[in-house]
């Protein structure tokens, strides 16, 4: 049984006069905000708004990088060099630190976004290469990773604070991939059921995938999609069934 856990949303997706998310309120719930950073979503002065009201609610901000693919959301798999990885990488976090610090707050980890992330979570070689490019920046950051992917490994290879991340809107495959967006089965848009997956990754370790069969995961952090219909009601619901299991909801400490 877990005793502690980050409950992190991706949000500050919003672009120019389009708004996506609600992410003030979701900020109520959460503790770690992993914000867009232009290349899948996001603008400047989104940024700079979300860094501004996260600081605010004492909610610790992340990077959430992305392969440059606007159009497509950054979900759609590119070919991409680990080379180029690494220089994206770091121009997204060094963009998102610059506003941070601007806000009066500082840069708390990194997590990839949508197809970088999950290339990544199988990819070793592009695993290194944002593992690289978090720590050439700063070496004091947390980099959040699938739990169990080549991500966690890559991060601790190089000497960062790997944070293990499971979710409570996907669904996973056997082998504790995320199940592909492309099939009607990948989300959970049930808050109790996302809270029954909840429960049993953190009182057992584990979460059963979409073929029955049970995952072992390890569970530092906790993800909710702020772009869902929803995400703030789902947010609510699974803070409070947390406390109510006796489990702190704090940011990753990136000292320990």
């Amino acid at each position: 049984m877990r005793t502690t856990l980050d409950l992190n949303c991706d949000m500050g997706e919003s672009f120019g006069p389009w708004k996506m998310g609600d992410d003030e309120a979701i900020l109520a719930y959460v503790t770690s905000a992993n914000v867009a950073c232009g290349f899948h979503a996001g603008d400047a002065r989104t940024m700079h708004r979300t860094a501004r009201l996260a600081h605010a609610r004492g909610v610790a901000v992340g990077a959430h990088p992305s392969l440059p693919d606007l159009q497509g959301f950054g979900r759609r798999e590119m070919k991409v060099t680990p080379d180029e990885a690494h220089d994206f990488v770091l121009y997204q976090v060094g963009a998102l630190a610059g506003i941070c610090r601007a806000a009066g707050t500082r840069l708390h980890h990194v997590k990839a976004h949508g197809a970088l992330y999950n290339m990544a979570a199988r990819d070793a070689g592009l695993a290194q290469a944002i593992a690289h490019a978090v720590h050439d920046f700063d070496a004091q950051l947390v980099l959040y990773g699938l739990a169990g992917s080549q991500l966690i490994q890559a991060a601790r290879t190089v000497g960062l604070h790997a944070a293990s991340e499971v979710f409570a809107d996907r669904t996973y495959q056997p082998d504790g991939s995320l199940t592909p967006r492309s099939r009607p089965d990948a989300m959970i848009d049930d808050a109790q059921r996302a809270v029954a997956q909840v429960e049993r990754m953190v009182r057992h370790g584990e979460v059963v995938a979409t073929d029955g069969s049970v995952v072992c995961i390890e569970a530092d952090t906790l993800c909710i999609h702020g772009d869902e219909p929803g995400a703030a009601t789902f947010a609510r619901v699974i803070r409070r069934a947390l406390e109510d299991w006796g489990v702190e909801v704090k940011a990753v400490n990136r000292d320990s």
